[in-house]
């Protein structure tokens, strides 16, 4: 996946809960850097974070998450649908906190992107559209391509 500020993210997990579709279609992006990561590291943190989907899969409302790895800065990007704003922005309330202990405080980031399929906001840009409004690079979806499909 590649986003507005030219950066990269490789889709390595996806994670859906089952139920029906969304209500109340949200598109949440969540970025942030963990303090200390490097190399080997990166790879470690990808194995590990399958232990933190219960951190949000029982959160009211969501519905998927796509799990990118690092970018060429570092940060990591979570691609979630979610049933309401209002879910979406208390599950990201709650993660700061978490994702406080472990990032770069100043790296954490979030965008609630509300009336919003995530399957169509993939679709638009594998077609080239842009999505949402312009006011920021780092989360706005540009591309997406065949390197996005989960690796093994």
């Amino acid at each position: 996946m590649t986003f507005a500020d030219g950066t990269t993210g490789i889709v390595y997990r996806e994670t859906v809960a089952s139920g029906d579709p969304p209500a109340q279609p949200v598109v949440l992006v969540v970025m942030f850097r963990l303090r200390g990561v490097r190399g080997r590291g990166h790879a470690l943190f990808r194995a590990e974070s399958l232990l933190n989907t219960p951190l949000f899969a029982g959160f009211p409302g969501f519905v998927s998450k796509l799990w990118l790895t690092a970018d060429e800065e570092g940060r990591y990007r979570g691609f979630y649908q979610w049933d309401g704003a209002r879910s979406a922005d208390d599950y990201v309330r709650a993660l700061w906190w978490v994702l406080a202990l472990v990032s770069d405080r100043a790296s954490i980031r979030y965008r609630v992107l509300p009336d919003l399929r995530r399957d169509d906001v993939l679709a638009g840009a594998a077609a080239g559209e842009r999505t949402g409004p312009t006011d920021a690079a780092w989360w706005r979806l540009a591309l997406i391509g065949p390197s996005t499909a989960s690796p093994g």
